[in-house]
């Protein structure tokens, strides 16, 4: 038996020679039930459903009635024709106990689902039909065995995880539940599956390292082998220069130098250039994409703390972005379109930065290409996420070897900014009776883990930039980050779990958050493609399966009689859940960007959904827009103007993150909800370069005024922005008679908006997928809005539904 080895694949291309394995495959369970085949790469959830042997778990409850293919092994078989059974299998993401049988004899024993596997088949496969079954093992059995296997019980977050024990497998930790995911605990193949020609020494990757200085850089290019190549030759080729050297041992390292190089450059700030490196052995070529860039965690004292941000080419960047999770539920319903559209409406919202949180996966390479092409920085966490973990040899050498893979395949990406060792495994300490009662022993199993990771990646990596946990106070540091807003990274979570007002978001000044946010329910589009009619009510079974945080339901709607008056109806519950998310939103991210450069950075959760569900994402499952989105453009963009509440009225401030000063025209007004306007001040005003800066103040408003502000900007810039003092259900609102006018220009559809007194919130809907160019927007007498919408697809004329404030909560419905 080969136990098997695991290592990189290389990244964009198979090795000549190579038999691709993907496609169809019978499948069965392991009593030989349910037969019928899957496609490869895939998931068997995906497989059975598209045969017809299980409901689609993301409809009405039947996530309940199929777990148990979770429960149960499943056999995945095929055969192949060899010519020369000199060959080694390659199979990646394979997902996650598993055991893999060339012609009946075992030649991989593997269990990790973050891992590339390779196993020489030449002992088992023959000249002619082979024939190979992969045996995927229960992974509920699994982590069971598992957990009684352990010198001591380590903890799980029950109240994420309604599977047990996903802490003891290396998979996807949100498989076994999350408090937005659905659990199903897929299995699978994720990645490739293919037959290489064995070799006695393969390039295995590259690494870059970059020394920036006036005018050039310096790459430091490591080549990785595995097996014995020494003194064999290799070239590495870059922006039409090459060079050559030798193996030693187990790499080969070469500098070279490049003159006036054109930089790379996140969103927003400048190009995003690239460079093709080609590494070369024998006939073995390993191709990546490089972008030329400095990237610096700047972590230093200072009079309130400590800072934390990124200086990318020696200038301080605010990171405005999200936190990003698994783009489905079902890997196999994963594509590069779809999440590259995800990416994108990232962008599109004035995004710089995401975060791949630690309970999910490390993306495929394409993921990271797209990143770099679209220059949104990457902080990158290792996948460890709100549990407890095994700190056993065998454990921690597994994770070596996963770390080590992850660090060698992706480390080279110009988007990735950062790696930091886990999701909230220090505040996670605190959360269990046995880690409260034995701290010493769960913190020693802890640091063990967090050193091998950190050894891992420097080993590999040496250069890279290194965070040991979010969030956290600081290196060695296992304080608070909840709570401590001096130091570090911060999450920042007392608005939605402890139910505090939005306000309170002005009570902390993180120095970077790297969490935080409030839910809202997905839009009527998705929550109809899993919901009847009659189930459209927030306390219905079906409505509360796809809602995953406990008390979620429950604190939306508590929030909405805290501040908004009651809606007349479903749709218009779910228009205000999206409306009170996106304030809750824009309270903490415009204030947070008002203290620059104290806070140097704002991610909130979360980006998108893995399933249709109540959930903080700013983006639905399928990729729309909810309202949130929508305000990030605005309250993202580079240049605004932000409010800050003072005893006596109001300061208007204005955020300027580029790099070139910018004038700012400023107006303020107080406005009443029959329409009455009083001019409270205006300017004109420079703000320098990567600043916020006072630029208004303005004094109390009456008992029924709301503050607005507009501004145009020398970048081209403008807006309208609004603060209420008050919550609005104490407002008596007018009836804002809104119209709308529609102008055919092709596909596209031009939309006016006016309104003879002032509408809050307003909201436009098509019936057909499609995205507006803005929405959730005051409209004001005498100020129209000019909105297009473009449609996803063709066909059908749109039908637009036009929602606000008023109409929502006041008025007849």
């Amino acid at each position: 038996m080969n136990a098997g080895t695991s290592s990189v694949a290389a990244v964009s291309q198979q090795a000549p020679g190579s038999l691709d394995l993907a496609g169809s495959w019978a499948l069965a369970d392991g009593q030989g039930g349910h037969a019928t085949t899957i496609a490869l790469p895939g998931d068997v959830h995906s497989a059975l459903l598209a045969a017809d042997l299980i409901p689609d778990p993301y409809v009405g409850r039947n996530e309940y009635d199929v777990r148990w293919v979770a429960e149960r092994d499943w056999v995945l078989s095929r055969e192949f024709e060899l010519a020369d059974p000199a060959v080694t299998l390659v199979i990646d993401s394979l997902d996650t106990v598993a055991e893999i049988r060339v012609n009946g004899e075992r030649v991989l024993e593997a269990a990790n689902a973050f891992r590339t596997w390779r196993a020489d088949l030449s002992r088992a496969a023959v000249v002619g039909t082979n024939r190979i079954e992969i045996v995927i093992r229960s992974s509920v059995a699994a982590a069971e065995e598992r957990q009684a296997a352990q010198p001591f019980y380590v903890p799980w977050h029950k109240g994420n995880c309604p599977i047990p024990n996903g802490n003891m497998l290396r998979k996807p930790q949100c498989d076994f539940g999350w408090d937005w995911n659905i659990a199903l605990a897929p299995l699978g193949v994720h990645g490739a599956i293919r037959l290489e020609p064995t070799r006695q020494a393969r390039l295995a990757g590259v690494t870059v390292a970059q020394a920036h200085g006036e005018g050039r850089v310096t790459l430091t290019l490591t080549a990785r082998i595995e097996g014995e190549a020494s003194g064999n030759g290799i070239e590495f080729a870059i922006g039409g220069q090459s060079v050559s050297t030798t193996v030693d041992g187990d790499r080969a390292v070469a500098e070279m130098v490049i003159e006036a190089p054109d930089l790379w450059w996140p969103a927003g700030v400048g190009a995003q250039t690239l460079h093709d490196l080609v590494v070369r052995m024998d006939d073995q070529i390993l191709r990546r994409r490089v972008g030329l860039r400095a990237i610096d965690l700047v972590v230093q004292d200072d009079a309130a703390g400590t800072a934390f941000g990124f200086r990318v080419n020696g200038r301080d960047v605010f990171a405005r972005g999200a936190n990003w999770i698994p783009a489905d539920a079902l890997p196999g319903r994963i594509t590069p379109e779809a999440t590259r559209d995800l990416l994108q409406s990232a962008v599109d919202a004035n995004m710089n930065m995401i975060r791949v949180w630690g309970g999910g996966r490390y993306e495929p390479d394409w993921f990271y290409d797209i990143c770099d092409e679209l220059g949104l920085l990457v902080w990158q966490d290792f996948m460890f996420a709100c549990n407890l973990y095994p700190a056993t040899p065998e454990f921690l050498a597994e994770v070596d070897a996963e770390v080590r893979e992850a660090v060698l395949r992706i480390a080279h990406h110009a988007c990735l900014a950062l790696w930091c060792g886990d999701n909230e495994l220090l505040g996670a300490l605190n959360w269990f009776e046995e880690s409260r009662n034995n701290r010493d022993r769960y913190l020693v199993a802890y640091d063990r883990l967090n050193r091998t990771v950190e050894t891992a990646l420097k080993e590999t990596a040496p250069d890279a930039n290194w965070w040991p946990s979010s969030p956290s106070p600081g290196y060695l540091n296992f304080g608070d980050a909840w709570h401590d807003d001096t130091s570090g990274d911060m999450h920042f979570w007392s608005v939605w779990h402890e139910g505090r007002d939005f306000e309170h978001y002005r009570d902390v000044s993180p120095r970077f958050c790297s969490e935080f946010g409030f839910q809202s329910y997905p839009s009527m589009e998705v929550i109809r493609s899993f919901a009847e009619p009659k189930d459209f009510n927030i306390a219905a079974p079906v409505l509360e399966s796809h809602q995953k945080n406990a008390g979620g339901n429950a604190r939306i709607a508590e929030t909405m009689f805290r501040y908004f008056r009651f809606p007349h109806d479903f749709e218009n519950f779910v228009y205000l859940s999206q409306v009170q998310q996106g304030l809750a939103i824009k309270t903490a991210v415009t204030h947070w960007r008002s203290l620059k450069p104290h806070c140097m950075g704002t991610l909130y959760w979360q980006l998108n959904d893995t399933w249709p569900v109540a959930s903080w994402s700013s983006l639905d499952h399928g990729g729309g827009w909810k309202l949130l989105h929508h305000m990030a453009r605005r309250f993202f963009a580079p240049v605004t103007v932000c409010v800050v509440p003072e005893a006596e009225g109001f300061v208007l401030k204005g955020v300027n993150d580029t790099g070139a000063p910018v004038s700012l025209s400023l107006e303020a007004i107080a406005v009443t909800p029959a329409g009455d306007e009083r001019t409270l001040g205006s300017t004109e005003a420079v703000v320098s370069p990567d600043a916020a800066q006072a630029l208004l103040s303005v004094p109390a408003l009456a008992g029924d005024e709301v503050l607005v502000w507009t501004w145009r900007s020398s970048d081209g810039g403008a807006g309208m922005d609004l603060h209420a003092p008050k919550p609005f259900k104490s407002y008596d609102l007018q009836a804002p008679s809104i119209s709308l006018d529609v102008r055919e220009d092709g596909p596209l559809r031009h939309l006016t908006l006016r309104t003879e007194t002032p509408a809050f919130f307003v909201a436009l809907e098509a019936d057909i997928p499609g995205r507006f160019s803005d929405n959730a927007f005051p409209l004001l007498a005498g100020r129209d809005a000019e909105i297009t919408f473009a449609p996803r697809d063709g066909g059908r004329p749109p039908r637009f539904t036009v929602r606000d404030l008023y109409s929502a909560t006041y008025g007849s419905p």
